[in-house]
């Protein structure tokens, strides 16, 4: 009896021993520079303005320059790996009568830096900020628009992401982007889309940064532990059977971008507990947009990440004092240790997604009038195993589990179906998880 106890005791430290790449998420939050960042939003602020329609000639003002520079950092990161970023632009031509915040035709512009997965390479996570910027007028390109947290932040962050994750393999690609054209109508990132979508990239998620550098809000509230995550309920691609199957079956706050920001909640939970993760269950601010829409218009799972509390006096305004409020997105309201926590959020879980197996394609559920769940799901490749999750319907995060090994199906004894929401993971050697998969098949 003593040896089987030695034994099982034995067997349950290893099972709490972290593995090499879970351990490396703590490197990879302290290998992230608050000190890079500074700099990079610095250069970024002084090209003046960054307004999608300025200058493209001049090599020290305008969005030319910038978008020259964004690309010379990841050529530069990519010559420190051994040529482990391919970097290029993709851009779009936008015209005047595409849009009433367009004032004169152009290109639209994004800087792609891809480093490609050693075993999974079409499986692509992606990380982005703007390049944009814009003064209190938006058809205005001429007048200063330093944009220094909206968005030199999340595009500096972006930027110091690559810096980190460059000296690591990993199974999936990873995708660094700045964006353009945000501001006049997202056209950038919906020209990555369409990219993605014409080159076939299975995107597991992505990750927009927009303003991860803002503390005070406009409110008088000062927070740099808390952070917002927001997503779209449900996939708006779903075609009308899914629809309406949700109303028997549920999952009103199941798509994939809901699956990606739990699965954020979780990691910076579980990795940087000192940080307090909010999901908003919303596309993005009341009535606003942000760069990750395009993706989820087509089908990608798609999520943004920003600080807490805004403050609008320091967003789209002309630089200027009035009454005694200062206006303008300049240097000095960017807060730089919070920039770099919310660049290590980002890093930690683009490693994670990298590293783990995609999430599994089909999901099917049974158990109707039965004392007990019946799941199964279709394999991916690199998972050793599977884990289920359930939680109670009106809980925001996934609160139970169970790994049930390299099997296609399990049923949960004495867990009623009716009672609990489900979804599948695919689980890899290292201990790396996918995003989690709301059941899309009933299964009788």
């Amino acid at each position: 009896m003593r040896y089987i106890i030695i034994a099982l005791l034995g067997l349950y430290a290893t099972a709490q021993v972290p593995s090499d790449h879970q351990q490396d998420l703590y490197s990879i939050i302290d290998e992230v520079s608050e000190k890079r960042i500074e700099n990079d939003v610095k250069k970024l602020a002084d090209f003046g303005t960054r307004n999608t329609f300025s200058d493209t000639l001049s090599n020290t003002r305008g969005i030319g320059a910038a978008r020259r520079w964004i690309k010379a950092e990841f050529d530069k990161i990519s010559a420190e790996c051994g040529g482990c970023l391919e970097v290029f632009y993709q851009r779009d031509y936008v015209t005047k009568e595409m849009g009433s915040r367009v004032p004169k035709d152009a290109w639209v512009v994004n800087v792609v830096a891809i480093q490609r997965g050693t075993s999974q390479p079409n499986n692509f996570v992606i990380m982005s900020g703007d390049i944009d910027s814009r003064a209190s007028d938006t058809m205005d390109f001429t007048t200063d628009a330093p944009g220094a947290n909206d968005n030199a932040s999340g595009m500096a962050g972006t930027i110091e992401a690559a810096r980190v994750l460059s000296k690591r393999k990993f199974a999936n690609s990873i995708v660094y982007v700045g964006l353009s054209g945000e501001e006049q109508g997202l056209f950038g990132g919906a020209g990555l889309a369409r990219y993605a979508k014409d080159n076939d990239w299975n995107v597991l998620g992505i990750l927009n940064n927009d303003m991860i550098g803002n503390i005070k809000g406009v409110d008088g509230v000062i927070d740099n532990r808390s952070f917002r995550i927001f997503s779209e309920p449900t996939n708006v691609t779903d075609d009308e059977t899914t629809k309406r199957l949700r109303r028997f079956y549920g999952g009103e706050v199941d798509g994939h971008s809901r699956q990606l920001a739990r699965y954020i909640h979780n990691s910076v939970k579980s990795y940087m507990p000192e940080m307090n993760p909010m999901m908003i269950y919303r596309l993005d601010r009341f009535g606003r947009g942000g760069h990750h829409r395009p993706f989820n218009d087509l089908g990608f799972p798609g999520i943004r990440i920003m600080e807490a509390h805004e403050n609008y006096t320091q967003q789209h305004q002309d630089i200027r004092t009035e009454n005694g409020i200062e206006y303008g997105d300049v240097v000095k309201h960017v807060n730089f240790p919070y920039a770099k926590k919310l660049t290590a959020v980002n890093a930690i879980n683009l490693a994670q997604l990298a590293w783990a197996p995609a999430p599994p394609k089909t999901v099917k559920i049974g158990g109707m009038v039965e004392a007990s769940a019946r799941l199964e799901w279709s394999k991916v490749p690199n998972a050793v195993g599977y884990k289920i999750y359930w939680r109670d319907t009106t809980s925001p995060t996934w609160d139970h589990s169970r790994f049930v090994g390299n099997t296609n199906n399990h049923t949960l004894e004495g867990i009623v179906i009716d009672n609990y929401y489900f979804g599948v993971a695919a689980v890899a050697a290292d201990g790396t998880e996918s995003i989690v998969v709301f059941p899309n098949e009933v299964s009788r």
